[in-house]
């Protein structure tokens, strides 16, 4: 029979400091202070309960990525707490909304760190994590996020290893796409990206690889993240004469590029067009064009695979009946996030984030192999080194709390608008 699952909703308390953080930079400010110095002190203590909270995309403009990573982190908090729980004892969720927007998402940390949480997972977006990393790693509160694909975090002062992430960095999918669209023939090619931490990193990277492939960008350019109007933008883009077009985009702003890209004679019907991962999503279609389904047929794209090789095969059947008709991208690596703090809590045999935080990174490499929770807790407690191969791959995590290479689906939208993966490719 499965256990309750024991989510604690605290609501009441980011409601609350969203109120706060509505009432002025200055009054921000001190909330934010007070919250972390709060946390801090209270960081070097073991309650007996690994409690975490999580921010992921409930509202804004990553919410399509919401029902997989949420879905998934709740099937990840039945299975732990099945196998056991941490420490003999359930382990604690909160849930939070990021919103893909820095003042939900502050609030939001506002709430778990005055509940004082030894963990929180998100955000969705690069941009997010970075306006909250801080406030979390100063509180000396571990951060995974299973979606942050921007390479600023690969050398970030996260405080001594609190801040880490399931997906690999983007300069390991520039590889896979950046080969993609050259091995696809095309040598003149236009880039249009967010202007923020996810898109800049992304296009520089991609500029990269392009080149050492002979191809020429001939056109790059950064549109703005909160912009409604883009016809400028895809104007920069019809004066340079590319081959081929990649977007590096989020839906909302995303499927309003591709609509001026449409109705200026730079669309798929006219070029190749090439999306990553923030676009990977069969709604997609509908918010570019609701009256025709096959508005992006034959666009392709990239994105940190839904199944990796090398990890735990069992995932996606279980996956599929736990949360049925649900989207997968990011499922698995929002799994993980939840699996590797139980682990390494376990691990350590305490739940104070302090301590737990040094056996993040050993329990994904070196020891024996398992790929559940309720087998790597076996070999824990039977006093075994552990090696979590998890939904998401192998994992083997760098000492900057990442994994040490990629593997990345190859996909297209079909004539329908549904995402049909043609191969996956490994990078690093």
């Amino acid at each position: 029979m499965v256990k309750k699952l024991a989510i604690r909703l605290t609501y009441v308390v980011v409601a609350l400091a969203l109120v706060t953080a509505a009432c002025g930079d200055d009054d921000a400010d001190t909330t934010t202070s007070t919250a972390a110095e709060s946390t801090t002190t209270a960081a070097g203590r073991a309650d007996g309960i690994l409690e975490i909270g999580s921010i992921l995309p409930e509202t804004g403009d990553l919410a399509v990525l919401g029902p997989p990573m949420i879905g998934a982190v709740n099937m990840a908090l039945r299975d732990i707490n099945d196998a056991g729980g941490v420490l003999g004892q359930p382990l604690d969720l909160t849930p939070g909304d990021d919103g893909t927007n820095e003042d939900i998402a502050n609030a939001a940390v506002d709430g778990h760190l005055a509940a004082g949480v030894d963990g929180i997972i998100g955000a969705a977006s690069s941009r997010i994590s970075l306006s909250v990393i801080d406030k979390i790693t100063g509180a000396q509160t571990l951060q995974c996020s299973p979606s942050n694909t921007g390479s600023v975090f690969t050398t970030y002062d996260d405080n001594g290893g609190y801040y880490i992430r399931t997906a690999p960095p983007d300069n390991l999918q520039a590889q896979a796409l950046g080969d993609l669209v050259t091995a696809d023939g095309f040598a003149d090619v236009a880039i249009i990206a967010l202007n923020d931490a996810y898109g800049q990193g992304f296009a520089d990277s991609l500029v990269a690889q392009l080149e050492a492939n002979g191809a020429t960008v001939v056109a790059n350019v950064a549109y703005d993240p909160n912009g409604t109007v883009f016809d400028s933008d895809v104007q920069q883009l019809v004066d340079a004469g590319p081959e081929a077009v990649v977007l590096i985009a989020f839906p909302d702003t995303g499927s309003l590029v591709l609509q001026a890209m449409i109705e200026q004679g730079v669309g798929p019907a006219v070029l190749q067009i090439y999306l990553t991962d923030g676009l990977q999503s069969s709604d997609l279609a509908a918010k570019v064009d609701p009256a025709n389904p096959a508005v992006l047929e034959g666009v392709k794209g990239t994105a940190p695979s839904a199944a990796p090789p090398g990890g735990a095969a069992w995932f996606a059947d279980a996956f599929a009946e736990y949360a049925p008709g649900t989207d997968t991208i990011f499922a698995s690596y929002a799994y993980d996030c939840l699996v590797i703090y139980a682990l390494a809590a376990q691990t350590a045999g305490t739940d104070d984030p302090t301590v737990w935080v040094s056996e993040v990174n050993g329990i994904t490499k070196d020891g024996e192999r398992c790929d559940n929770y309720a087998s790597c807790l076996a070999l824990i407690e039977a006093g075994t080194d552990i090696d979590y191969d998890g939904a998401s791959g192998s994992l083997n995590f760098t000492d900057a709390g990442e994994p040490g290479a990629g593997f990345y689906d190859i996909w297209h939208f079909d004539d329908q608008g549904a995402v049909v993966v043609d191969e996956t490719v490994a990078v690093g």
